[in-house]
C-alpha cells in the first residue's frame, strides 16, 4: 500500500534551464512555513526530506517517512565458524 505524500511546507525547489549540469537547482525556504513543519516532523532532532520531480516535470520537496524495519529478537544467530586444527610442526617459521 502506497503511503500518502507529505509535501514539505515552506520549501520551494527550482531548476534553472540554463544552469550547468552540476547545479541541481535552488532551494528557497520560507521560515514562517518551514519552521512549524520541521518542528512537527522532527525525530531525534532530524527531518529527512526528498527532492523529487513529478510526472509533469515540476520539482518539489517531500517528507521522507521511511522507517527501517527493526530486526526481530527471535532471529536465528549466524552459524558459528567451525574451528580448524592446524599442524604447526611443518611450518617454516
Amino acid at each position: 500500500m502506497a503511503q500518502e505524500k507529505i509535501f514539505a511546507d515552506g520549501f520551494i525547489l527550482k531548476r534553472r534551464e540554463k544552469a550547468p549540469d552540476f547545479v541541481l537547482g535552488s532551494l528557497s525556504i520560507k521560515l514562517e512555513e518551514a519552521l512549524p513543519f520541521l518542528n512537527s516532523n522532527q525525530k531525534n532532532g532530524w527531518v529527512n526530506l526528498n527532492l523529487m520531480i513529478s510526472n509533469t516535470g515540476k520539482y518539489y520537496v517531500e517528507l521522507d517517512t521511511f522507517v527501517p524495519k527493526k530486526q526481530e529478537d527471535n532471529a536465528q544467530p549466524a552459524a558459528p565458524t567451525p574451528s580448524v586444527a592446524v599442524d604447526t610442526e611443518d611450518l617454516p617459521f
